[in-house]
């Protein structure tokens, strides 16, 4: 299968080795992965700040750039909640239907990463070895946008050598929240201790997500509290082939 992917501002920026934990993956399962060079902001952030004409304008470029792909899929839940539900939900509110339509059919050829192995390509272990004892945070973009639980814990589960352990409270938002975290500092980073608490009350070693801006926030607290706790995306642990046996 031809599997465009979509790398969204953060991860291009700040963690390349997110989508490249994602190509490898998906090569290894015998898929080919392309990169449309074209790809920019999917405009997330100017439609949760209220500028729908300027977000839309990033969402038709979106339309755009992958209308040749049949699938596209992204490390990020929070950008994949974007095109599938905030592009078509902007655009009704401005009364435009015709390009809310052309924006639900884009949405629904949209996946977030583990979505796209469990549900497309029914896949739930991908030769991964990670010996570590692992906390998975659902973000509140994979967790309430995508509806997704149980697909991320299921591929953890299926990783060599893994131990995954649950976090206290764990649908409770981080706190980051995007520009939230911005204009409402103070608030978020008390969510945020709360959160860490929680993490490091599991004796986790790796703490992982589908989003790594909400990791960075978290991350950023974990290691001003110089816990030791090492935090991944999820893709990146299942690339990882970690103290699996060599032949």
């Amino acid at each position: 299968m031809k599997v465009a992917l979509f790398i969204t501002c953060v991860n291009d920026g700040l963690f390349p080795n997110t989508p490249r934990a994602v190509v490898e993956v998906l090569e290894r399962l015998g898929h080919e992965v392309v990169f449309p060079t074209q790809q920019t902001c999917c405009g997330q952030m100017h439609l949760n700040a209220g500028y729908r004409q300027e977000g839309l304008h990033l969402a038709q470029r979106f339309r755009e750039v992958f209308s040749e792909y049949d699938v596209i899929v992204s490390p990020s839940a929070s950008c994949v909640g974007t095109v599938r539900d905030l592009y078509a939900t902007s655009a009704r509110s401005l009364g435009d239907d015709a390009l809310a339509d052309e924006f639900e059919e884009v949405g629904r050829r949209t996946y977030e990463f583990s979505e796209f192995l469990t549900d497309v390509l029914q896949v739930t272990n991908v030769g991964a070895s990670f010996p570590h004892r692992v906390a998975y945070h659902p973000t509140c973009h994979s967790l309430r946008v995508l509806g997704l639980d149980e697909a991320p814990k299921t591929l953890l589960r299926n990783v060599e050598g893994l131990t995954l352990v649950e976090i206290p409270e764990e649908d409770a938002c981080c706190g980051f929240g995007g520009m939230f975290s911005i204009k409402n500092s103070d608030t978020s980073v008390a969510m945020g201790q709360d959160k860490f608490a929680h993490v490091r009350a599991t004796g986790a070693d790796v703490l992982c997500a589908l989003d790594n801006s909400c990791l960075t926030h978290i991350g950023g607290l974990a290691s001003r509290a110089k816990s030791g706790i090492k935090i991944m995306h999820v893709a990146e642990i299942l690339a990882s082939r970690e103290g699996a046996a060599r032949v």
